[in-house]
């Protein structure tokens, strides 16, 4: 080890000493600037300091044969500085040499994630395998833009998918980075999917049984040639549960003396837990007497709405249901509006947005606004409600009529 004021006359003449491997030389105009010249010809500029714990580091600055002196003690200078601050450069480069990929994020940690708790994992697996990875996959996740992202988002969009489907993408990517962040994954500082706004969706389409629509669907069911329509369909509109849900109960999962019922595996990927009105027991208690009825190989059934054939819950029921729906006036009614029906009859009848929150089982509030519904009588008499209080000079009626 030797130490030299180097410049461009000495670099041409230094080689590495015939009994040596290579040799260090520290230039004596740059603190740290360290320059390895080995026996094979090749030659390295490295920077070597004390870290903030005490700890000697050395770090590559680079080839020499491309890297110049002047460049070499800039650089050096750069390094020792960012030390100064409380920085170390060393340990911010092996940081990044952890970065995994996109790709990599997301099949070593994301999807096995998932995969344990969302129902609908494939989905996004999907949306991943058809539109994300093929355009991010192969960048590290500190390189990933905002501006790629929303490109990405707008483009989606602009091939003529629904602003529904280009959300999803950007949803997606906004969730993968909040759990990257959330790990901790070395070296990634932010999100860059945050602060991109949703496209407006105005195609979602918004379907509410009123109390008449809900008589006529009832009797309908009542002449399905569907045994068990005429049970799950009620047991749709009283529970606002989702059809999956009611298909695939058993009849432990019924708690008749608390009078609640524990759906074990719900869209969250929780359990949660429905309260039993006083029509959903009769209706159970109902539908017992017709599993009675049925031959000896269903009867004992864990299924509460099987397949009257098989013991077995449906795989699907859309046929029976396509029938009674265009029986009954329907046709463009589907299961699902069910529930959002569920969810106006409770915000009518003066429950609390919060109450149906609660029954439905949303995380959030949000979610059950859009499916809480006001009926065009509930709002006429809310809107009376001033009239009433303002007197016969707005149209109201007088303190007479008032108190009778």
């Amino acid at each position: 080890m030797s130490v030299i004021a180097l410049n461009a006359q000495t670099l041409k003449t230094l080689v590495c000493p015939v009994d040596k491997a290579k040799e260090n030389i520290w230039d004596a105009r740059c603190k740290g600037l360290m320059l390895e010249v080995r026996q094979s010809g090749g030659r390295t500029w490295y920077v070597r300091y004390v870290d903030i714990r005490g700890k000697q580091r050395q770090l590559r600055i680079g080839d020499a044969d491309v890297i110049s002196l002047e460049r070499a003690r800039k650089r050096t200078d750069e390094l020792r500085s960012q030390v100064a601050l409380g920085r170390d450069p060393a340990e911010e480069k092996a940081m990044l040499k952890q970065m995994p990929t996109f790709a990599e994020f997301v099949h070593e940690r994301y999807l096995p994630y998932v995969k344990g708790y969302k129902r609908s994992w494939h989905i996004d697996e999907s949306l991943l395998r058809n539109h994300l990875l093929p355009k991010l996959g192969g960048k590290y996740l500190d390189q990933i833009r905002k501006d790629e992202i929303i490109a990405l988002h707008h483009g989606h969009r602009a091939k003529g998918r629904a602003p529904a489907s280009a959300n999803r993408l950007l949803i997606l990517m906004r969730y993968i980075f909040n759990l990257a962040l959330k790990w901790e994954t070395p070296g990634l500082l932010k999100n860059p999917a945050k602060g991109v706004p949703l496209l407006e969706e105005n195609n979602k389409r918004e379907r509410y049984l009123s109390q008449e629509e809900a008589q006529r669907l009832y009797d309908a069911v009542q002449h399905s040639e569907s045994r068990m329509l005429r049970f799950i369909v009620p047991m749709l509109i009283l529970t606002g549960a989702r059809k999956r849900e009611v298909l695939d109960a058993r009849w432990g999962d019924f708690d008749l003396q608390q009078r609640v019922w524990r759906i074990a595996l719900s869209k969250s990927g929780k359990a949660r837990y429905v309260p039993l009105s006083e029509g959903v027991v009769l209706l159970l208690d109902q539908l017992r007497a017709e599993h009675a009825s049925w031959p000896l190989a269903q009867r004992g059934s864990l299924w509460a709405f099987p397949n009257p054939n098989t013991g077995k819950p449906y795989s699907s029921i859309y046929y029976t249901w396509d029938t009674t729906r265009k029986k009954a006036g329907l046709p463009e009614v589907r299961i699902h509006d069910l529930r959002h029906s569920f969810a106006s009859f409770l915000i009518n009848a003066g429950r609390s947005i919060y109450e149906v929150q609660k029954i439905l089982g949303h995380t959030q509030i949000k979610t059950t606004q859009r499916y809480s519904h006001l009926s065009q009588d509930t709002l006429l008499a809310a809107v009376n409600t001033a009239v009433d209080l303002l007197g016969p000079a707005f149209g109201g009626p007088s303190k007479a009529q008032a108190s009778k």
